[in-house]
């Protein structure tokens, strides 16, 4: 895409955002949802200006992983991990588009251990609280069956999360003194560290490749790619 081109779509799409966000046909909470959209999709836009003979070298990567809360078969030769925001639609798009194949593919076979890191992004004001939950639940062995939940249907409300926590039948008292307490706040933000720490500045955002007995060796792939892309990926580490 030609730069002049993508700085007038850009342009195009914040200019209606800035009055979007004073019409008071809306809600608050509607307008921030678009202006969040927007931003995301102008981090696209402004990627798509460098010249196609710049691409980008693989971003080598790799990660310590303790003994953690695996999808799959820990001992899986290969390792995929996402770093995720509750709040993000393109989480959203992996998680309803993307990864159910992946788990009929490669976790479910075998082929794949799968984990999940927090990277809440700042202008999504409930993110942070979702993982929270999220963390919460799983100290009651719920957490893949409440991020489920959270992302796939992008309710993210306190009334919402306890919503959720009711429909999995959760101790709602333990539940809600673990968010309450702010349990898991910090190691949220050691994920967000390990993030910057990696050059993960956005989400969805993986480390795939080999696993190690620490963790996993590879490369950084970013963005809510078909599942062709992982395919691909996939198969150079298997060799």
């Amino acid at each position: 895409m030609r730069p002049h081109l993508t700085r007038g779509i850009l342009w195009a799409c914040l200019l209606p955002a800035a009055v979007l966000a004073q019409e008071p046909g809306i809600t608050r909470e509607q307008a921030e949802a678009i202006l969040n959209e927007l931003r995301q999709i102008r981090v696209l836009l402004e990627r798509a200006v460098r010249p196609p003979d710049a691409a980008e070298e693989p971003r080598k990567a790799a990660m310590r992983i303790p003994d953690d809360r695996w999808l799959g078969n820990k001992d899986a030769p290969l390792t995929l991990v996402e770093f995720t925001d509750y709040e993000c639609t393109f989480c959203r798009r992996f998680q309803v588009v993307t990864f159910p194949e992946l788990r009929k593919k490669y976790i479910e076979t075998g082929k794949l251990r799968f984990t999940s890191r927090d990277l809440p992004l700042d202008f999504h004001a409930r993110a942070f609280r979702a993982a929270e939950a999220a963390r919460c639940a799983g100290d009651q062995g719920r957490f893949w069956e409440m991020r489920d939940l959270l992302i796939s249907t992008g309710k993210l409300d306190e009334e919402d999360i306890m919503a959720h926590a009711r429909q999995l039948k959760l101790d709602l008292q333990a539940f809600s003194a673990c968010l309450s307490e702010g349990k898991h706040r910090t190691a949220i933000q050691q994920d967000i560290l390990e993030a910057a720490r990696l050059g993960v500045n956005g989400t969805p955002g993986f480390v795939i490749g080999r696993s190690t007995p620490e963790g996993v060796e590879g490369e950084i792939l970013m963005g809510a790619h078909p599942l062709a892309v992982f395919e691909a990926k996939l198969k150079e580490y298997e060799r």
